[in-house]
């Protein structure tokens, strides 16, 4: 059953439109929410008069920050400082160069100052979505506009507009990974220094289900329930409980069907904190639903990075030390510093750097705030190395694919630690380049280059190679219950929100118990059931939970064995376990599965003579390390008079262990290429310079890629095992989105060579392209 392209059992139910969002969730008695939003990116709030709002037909309350405060409850804590992606016992940034780590808790309404375009200020409670939202324009608000900074690096100098207290030149922190004296003294001593500066755009996370929250408060037991798609239940439960102030036992989330996460849906939303404090308010279930305008201004955004890369090459291209700056924009608020820490651990990839060292700044600016989306730091990275690789080899005269081989990480040299301390257990590296070279017919393609000449148009080809570095939250919990009636119960801490959780599980306990994968039942998201769990992101849900389903399956069948065992007169040891059935071959009796499982339930286990279950349960709570890689060449036309980018073939060989559904593999692969284009080409967070007012508020604007952008792709799986879990999984999800803005700027420069060495903007619109060209006319 591992290995199998079997469909995705959950799909009949999405299709037939049988899926359950939050929105088409109802609780009797519930009321809607609506938000004011700021128009300005930065203004003082010297009064918020919310008396016309209250009179307004329909209306229930309206609410503003002091009355979240007078209620007694404190802000959010996003906790922003991921746990160290090596150690699990500490924090990923665990020194400062300009003190401590700034963490600002999030109230969900601001009292005296809004920092960013769409932060809410007030909100109006009435019993129909349009009463509320109308009343929302009956709020007169006095503001005194402020000077607003959106760009990091502008941000950190002095005399730039400061967002917070406690935040000096607004940063965060700044702290450096690596031996940056010496790096510099050997980029100093090298034959050849190259520097470059790269940002990686911001862009908006465009999942298909705009967000939602239903908050309920049960008054005679003192429990908050929050109903609202994420990526994992228990980070929420947690997150809501402090910000109340309350046990963690006093706060249930649901989460229903979600329609797309990408990262910013593991963190908590101040709405979701505010929904739920309203209900406790007003007594009656609230409810709230985004709408796309929302979206654009108040979804957490991914990306928005700049690296200043400088590298030493010997005269041969080989890297002789790297000696990068790293800025990241947080946004307004302090949601995660993930992409600063996934980005520089992994930035030396899949090459042999001998030194590394960074210096990372975590910025505040007047925006949305910033989280981890698809990939989180390590697309940025791939693409800082690899253009460097593509610049310095031009500059050296050496072809592109050998400059990277002469880098590449050696197979004999795994287990390889790099520079950045995480250590490599696996990865045919220069096997996967061959073969996507050989795939993407490398060899031929200045034919095609001179074919496309011939019709006007440009051709360029890309490479590049990578490897992820996943890690998310540790600890993890499966629960396994085998039910007499012939069904098997899991309970699971992860999360899916559209990877295909409820067939991949199933197919690993369908491997290992030997029984039909649709007598198994996948059950997550509700706090009620699941106590334990990190949620789903950074590729860990089959890593974690595939590595305790294994677990679990074992205690099963060593428990079934047992029971066996007694049944037929032999010792356990005996007993065969194969296809659901327990046997012993000397008497040939033998028993199924669920037959255990019904004998347990009525006489117990051996020794025990107390009716239970047939259960199981295992934990982790530790890193559990694998390390994805690949190589991906795009090849693709450029229009000379219009600046129009067309890919033409995209080619992609990943090893992401053993795939538990190749299927689903793949489709994961789409979808991060699917991202990757876009932010490459077309998508961006446009904002105003001087007043930070987004400029792409809508998909009219928002350059989010259609179906007839995506080329044709050639993806072949392949794996060298990893040694660190019972399944050989690395992880797909990322795969796909990691290589991809690198392979198709170094395919957009290999097509404009002609035209200089220049980097061009991301994302490389057509507008972007024509001016690149037409530049010196």
């Amino acid at each position: 059953m591992i290995g199998q392209p079997i469909p995705r059992l959950e799909d009949r139910r999405f299709v037939t439109g049988n899926g359950q969002y939050t929105d088409d969730l109802r609780v009797e008695g519930q009321v809607h929410a609506a938000f004011l939003r700021s128009p300005h990116a930065h203004a003082a709030l010297r009064s918020v008069d919310v008396s016309a709002a209250r009179e307004a037909p329909g209306v229930i309350a309206v609410l503003v920050g002091q009355d979240y405060l007078d209620d007694g409850f404190q802000g959010v804590d996003h906790v922003p400082n991921p746990i160290d992606a090596v150690d699990a016992t500490k924090k990923a940034f665990l020194s400062s160069l300009t003190g401590e780590i700034f963490n600002q808790p999030h109230v969900p309404l601001p009292i005296d100052r809004v920092r960013y375009v769409g932060e809410p200020i007030a909100m109006v409670i009435a019993e129909t979505a349009l009463a509320a939202r109308n009343a929302t324009e009956m709020i007169d608000v006095d503001y005194d506009e402020l000077d607003a900074v959106v760009n990091a690096a502008d941000a950190m100098q002095d005399g730039a507009p400061q967002l917070w207290d406690g935040a000096a030149n607004n940063l965060c922190f700044q702290t450096q990974i690596g031996d940056r004296e010496e790096a510099r003294r050997i980029i100093a001593d090298a034959p050849f220094v190259l520097t470059r500066e790269f940002h990686h755009s911001r862009v908006v996370n465009c999942q298909m289900e705009p967000r939602g929250a239903i908050g309920v408060f049960d008054g005679a037991s003192g429990v908050y329930t929050l109903i609202s798609g994420s990526q994992g239940a228990v980070r929420q439960k947690l997150c809501l409980a402090a910000a109340l102030k309350v046990p963690p036992a006093q706060v249930r989330v649901v989460c229903p069907d979600t329609g797309g996460g990408f990262g910013p849906r593991s963190f908590i939303y101040v709405e979701q904190l505010a929904v739920v404090w309203a209900a406790r308010r007003i007594g009656r279930p609230v409810k709230w639903t985004s709408d796309r305008s929302e979206a654009f201004l108040s979804d957490y955004q991914g990306r928005d990075q700049i690296v200043r890369a400088t590298f030493g090459f010997s005269r041969d291209g080989r890297i002789l030390a790297i000696d990068n700056a790293w800025i990241g924009n947080v946004g307004a608020h302090t949601v995660s510093y993930v992409p600063m820490s996934n980005g520089t651990r992994i930035m030396t990839t899949v090459y042999d750097v001998p030194l590394a060292a960074v210096h990372i700044s975590a910025v505040l600016t007047n925006t949305v705030p910033t989280a981890p989306y698809r990939g989180a730091g390590r697309p940025e990275a791939t693409h800082v190395i690899e253009r460097m690789l593509d610049l310095a080899a031009a500059e050296l005269g050496i072809e592109r694919a050998e400059i990277r081989r002469r880098n590449l990480v050696a197979h004999e040299k795994l287990p390889y630690r790099s520079p950045m301390g995480l250590t490599y257990d696996s990865g045919e590296f220069a096997r996967n380049m061959a073969r996507a070279l050989e795939l993407a017919e490398w060899d031929g393609f200045e034919a095609r280059r001179a074919a496309s000449r011939a019709n006007g148009m440009l051709r360029g080809i890309g490479l590049a190679n990578y490897i992820e570095s996943p890690v998310g939250a540790p600890r993890e919990r499966i629960e396994l219950t085998v039910l007499p009636e012939g069904r098997i119960d899991i309970v699971s801490g992860t999360q899916s929100t559209g990877q295909g959780h409820e067939t991949t599980f199933a197919q690993v306990i369908a491997q290992h118990l030997g029984v039909p994968i649709a007598s198994i039942i996948l059950r997550t998201g509700d706090t009620a059931f699941v106590s334990v769990g990190g949620g789903s992101h950074s590729d860990r849900s089959m890593r974690l939970g595939g590595m305790l389903l294994v677990d679990t399956a074992a205690q099963i069948v060593a428990q079934g064995k047992r029971v066996a065992g007694e049944l037929f007169d032999v010792s356990p040891e005996r007993v065969s376990f194969a296809n659901g059935v327990f046997a012993d071959a000397a008497s040939s009796r033998e028993i199924g599965l669920f037959d255990v499982a019904a004998h347990i339930a009525r006489d117990g286990m051996p020794g025990e003579r107390a009716p239970r279950k047939l259960y199981a349960e295992a934990e982790v709570n530790t890193r559990v390390p694998a390390h994805p890689t690949g190589a991906a060449v795009c090849e693709l036309e450029v229009d000379p008079d219009t600046g129009v980018v067309k890919l033409v073939n995209y080619t992609s060989v990943d090893d992401v262990g053993q795939p538990i559904n190749p299927l689903i593999v793949e489709g994961q692969v789409h979808g991060g290429l699917a991202q990757g284009i876009g932010q490459a080409l077309s998508e961006t967070c446009y904002l105003d310079r001087d007043t930070g007012q987004v400029l792409t508020g809508s998909y009219m604007d928002y350059g989010m890629p259609r179906a007839g952008v995506i080329p044709r792709l050639n993806l072949e799986l392949t794996e060298d095992p990893t040694h660190g879990n019972p399944l050989r999984v690395k992880g797909g999800g990322e795969s796909g989105i990691t290589p991809a803005t690198a392979t198709i700027f170094n395919a957009l420069a290999d097509a404009l060579k002609e035209y200089g060495t220049d980097e061009l903007a991301m994302p490389a619109t057509p507008k972007v392209v024509w001016e690149f060209i037409h530049r010196d006319a």
